[in-house]
């Protein structure tokens, strides 16, 4: 089994174009089917793309012909529609499947940390996480009945200079600048595992082209895991403010902002860290070298070079005063 061609099914994301750097520095052919380049995270010059939607088979069969590749690495599956897709393309004409799945579907809340790749599965709170899981299973399936040769990996928060952590993303930076009141979900106590996807790559590249990680799941996580208030301020001291940080119940904030309450209740607001071994295991090289304090400074000083990425949601902003206001009355 040989790692030599990748084909990346997406490949400008936050994860997948770390991942296509990484890919190339270790010498493979990468080949880049997508839609279009982005703007924030153009793809390499060493880089083959053909371009193509993945929602179209034909589209696909279009762009690659008979190409056949020693890995598929899917990173714009979300339900089992899109992985049944990938089926009918892809088996038997690749020697590995990497899917990427979620950390978000494991039991939420976890009955005992840290979590392992052998916690179940369930997460009642958030759709997204129960489509990935119904992913899995079907590749779970493949694999067992067929020999589809999958690898499901399961990435935590995974960010990178472009990505902002919180729930407000820019509008919270803002409100930090300005000295306004800065909502935090919960007691601001929880644990939040945040991994660069520079560090996330080293162990997903680590993954290609290995027999042994054939028929099995892992999780790419930092062992890191502050609280959401040292996320928080630290973002802030990159910023070189001080933050005021004004703590609201996760259930009142989605109440609030229905459209980030399930990502909100069925993930960040419950402590997740992770026991990494299995990856280390496999991928000795890899460590999370990059801690989000450091991070953090990237993060504020890449928004903070040009107005135009300063982008602040009024109608979030106004939801945050008066969740800050309410919050003052009791």
């Amino acid at each position: 089994m040989s790692a030599g061609s990748v084909l990346f099914i997406g490949g400008t994301g936050t994860i997948s174009s770390a991942c296509v750097t990484e890919a190339l520095e270790r010498g493979l052919e990468v080949t880049v089917l997508n839609r279009g380049e982005s703007s924030k995270r153009p793809l390499p010059a060493d880089v083959q793309i053909v371009r193509g939607d993945i929602r179209s088979p034909d589209s696909v069969r279009d762009a690659i012909g008979d190409r056949e590749f020693d890995t598929v690495a899917e990173f714009v599956a979300f339900t089992p529609e899109h992985v049944a897709t990938d089926l009918q393309l892809f088996e038997g004409h690749t020697g590995q499947y990497v899917f990427i799945s979620s950390a978000s579907a494991y039991q939420t809340p976890p009955s005992r940390m840290p979590v392992t790749e052998s916690t179940p599965l369930r997460n009642p709170f958030w759709q997204y996480s129960r489509d990935k899981i119904a992913c899995e299973d079907l590749l779970v399936e493949a694999y067992r009945e067929r020999g589809f040769p999958a690898t499901i990996v399961r990435p935590s928060h995974t960010y990178d200079h472009t990505s902002i952590p919180t729930s407000g993303g820019y509008t919270d930076i803002d409100r930090m600048l300005r000295g306004a009141p800065v909502i935090v979900h919960g007691d601001g106590t929880t644990q939040w595992t945040i991994t660069h996807n520079t560090d996330f790559a080293v162990a997903f590249t680590g993954l290609l082209g290995r027999p042994e990680a054939l028929g099995e799941a892992f999780h790419i996580t930092s062992d890191e895991a502050p609280t959401w208030d040292q996320i928080y301020t630290w973002l802030a001291h990159a910023a070189g403010v001080e933050p005021n940080l004004v703590h609201v119940a996760s259930e009142s904030i989605a109440k609030v902002l229905p459209e980030i309450g399930p990502g909100l209740v069925g993930d960040k607001a419950r402590s997740m860290v992770f026991d990494n071994a299995k990856i280390k295991a496999l991928v000795p090289e890899y460590r999370a070298a990059v801690p989000f304090v450091r991070g953090a400074q990237q993060i504020v000083d890449w928004y903070l070079a040009d107005a135009s990425r300063q982008v602040v949601n009024p109608e979030l902003d106004a939801a945050f005063d008066r969740l800050a206001a309410h919050a003052a009355a009791f």
